[in-house]
């Protein structure tokens, strides 16, 4: 296949990923799926290897293209058939993100699959929006082991009733599964149609093409590194239940042909939610390395194929059941991605920035039904400030690393749910100063309109972002009528209490 050719393939199987996304968004009846984008959408080979990803959630995408081979493997596959699952040990991230995955059969055979994740706001935990301070994981809502939710492409209706019937707001719940749905019926159909015009042994052919493409690519880019062994270590602030300055280290071996990342030393699993599953692990291991490749280097199995990854086994990175992972995918995630770049700072400081605000400032609040109102469940992630780097001062007020999804409109928010946004605004003084200085944090307060039970799952409250060679951003706070709360945080609060969350700044850059 010619360089042209290979250039038309890619960007059509990319686009079928970006229309699944367009109808998963369109369709969705959450905001936390319309109006924040918190979704991804990817296509896979008949194996499990990864294809093609819009450029929705990294953590998302990553964690699906680690974990997807055993998934699909497990599964005996027909035509017309949708799985659905969230187990964090089963092929998930953490219980809110709800994956299915469809099978493309071309001419009766298995030729790859499509899905798509979303996040839920209700997935069934006792504290409203879902993302609970919890100690294990069956109070983190509904577990989902691979099940079939379609067969002969109907809907099996005793699983969406087993599914809905724990759920707050089945009807809006309902909604948004049959987005995903629709997301995924319309990637099956944009993909035959590709397989169509192409042939099946075309269109093999060129899925190895543009792996091989990938490959290439993504090694001449991190040649760059030059060949040794990197430490580094960072803490995650603490579990919620007592554990304080839980440490991730990671020693990263670069030689010519591999890259190997170790996590030995890592802090054991701990019995608060910041554990995760390795496939979290290697979301944030590919996200930084796919950071350093070109714009234009194809999103597919191709560019990871030098890069490793290892944790031992009952460490936070690689948690057994049934330890808690809620806060793993959103928080974790982060300061993993912290380490690495932290190791590669010291080959590649040109390259790389410093700490960013490191942490998704999780927020969820909802309420039971009650005579006088009605069940809801709001979730939301909060941006901060952006981590400077050789050319550029940090970005203020925007979301980094691990997720990419927008704010909740304060129209949206304040029509849906009874709240009041009294400030939304940025932290002033928050960036780590230097010859390039972070990015500010947020500020993002609220009034409870009625009785609400408020949940945060937050870090960098304790220890701060790091600068390079410069100073650190400020750490958050969480403030409840002005006074200070901790970083992981769950209680019912009356109506007219306020809730303030000032996000951390970046830290600073100053060239060695």
């Amino acid at each position: 296949m010619d360089v042209i050719a290979l250039s038309v393939f890619s960007s059509r199987i990319e686009a079928v990923c970006d229309e699944m996304g367009a109808v998963l968004q369109r369709v969705a009846f959450s905001p936390n799926i319309k109006d924040r984008l918190d979704y991804s959408c990817a296509v896979f080979d008949a194996q499990g290897e990864l294809c093609a990803q819009a450029a929705h959630i990294p953590v998302h995408l990553g964690s699906m293209a680690y974990a997807a081979r055993d998934i699909v493997r497990a599964i005996n596959w027909e035509p017309g058939d949708m799985v659905v699952l969230n187990d964090p040990y089963l092929g998930g991230t953490h219980l809110p993100d709800i994956t299915l995955i469809a099978p493309v059969f071309f001419e009766e055979s298995l030729l790859g699959f499509v899905a798509n994740r979303a996040h839920h706001a209700d997935i069934g935990a006792d504290s409203p929006g879902s993302m609970p301070v919890s100690s294990e994981l069956s109070q983190e809502g509904l577990i989902i082991p691979p099940t079939h939710l379609l067969k002969n492409d109907r809907v099996d209706a005793d699983v969406m009733d087993e599914l809905l019937s724990v759920l707050k707001n089945p009807q809006q719940s309902h909604g948004d599964f049959s987005a995903q749905i629709s997301a995924n019926r319309r990637g099956l159909l944009r993909l035959q149609e590709l397989i169509s015009g192409l042939g099946i042994k075309l269109y093999e052919q060129a899925l190895i093409a543009l792996n091989d493409y990938a490959a290439s690519i993504a090694r001449d880019a991190t040649k760059e590194i030059t060949p040794g062994v990197y430490n580094f270590t960072d803490v995650m602030d603490d579990d919620g239940q007592g554990n304080i300055d839980i440490k991730i280290k990671a020693t990263i071996t670069v030689n010519e042909s591999s890259i190997m990342v170790d996590f030995a030393g890592t802090a054991n699993q701990v019995k608060g939610n910041i554990n995760c599953p390795l496939s979290v692990a290697a979301a944030a291991v590919y996200y930084v390395f796919r950071c350093l490749m070109p714009d234009y280097t194809p999103a597919c199995a191709g560019s990871f194929r030098h890069i490793s990854l290892s944790a031992p086994e009952g460490c936070l990175l690689n948690a057994s059941r049934p330890a808690a992972v809620a806060a793993g995918n959103v928080e974790t995630s982060t300061r993993i991605v912290d380490v690495i770049i932290g190791a590669l700072v010291k080959t590649i400081p040109e390259k790389l920035p410093a700490a960013s605000h490191g942490s998704m400032n999780n927020l969820a609040m909802g309420a039971v039904a009650t005579s006088n109102n009605k069940a809801w469940d709001y979730y939301e992630t909060i941006g901060g400030g952006m981590g400077a780097n050789a050319l550029f001062n940090g970005l203020s007020g925007v979301q980094t690393h691990m997720t990419n999804t927008l704010n909740t409109p304060i129209e949206v928010l304040e029509m849906n749910y009874p709240l009041r946004v009294n400030e939304y605004a940025l932290r002033k003084g928050a960036a780590g100063e230097g010859e390039f200085s972070g990015g500010e944090g947020l500020i993002r307060s609220f009034t409870l309109l009625q009785d609400t039970h408020v949940t945060l799952l937050t870090e960098r409250r304790k220890n701060a972002p790091w600068g390079i060679n410069a100073s650190d951003g400020a750490v958050g706070e969480n403030l409840i009528n002005g006074e200070r709360c901790s970083a992981k945080f769950s209680r019912l609060l009356k109506a007219g209490d306020r809730l303030t969350i000032k996000t951390p700044g970046g830290g600073g850059y100053t060239k060695d």
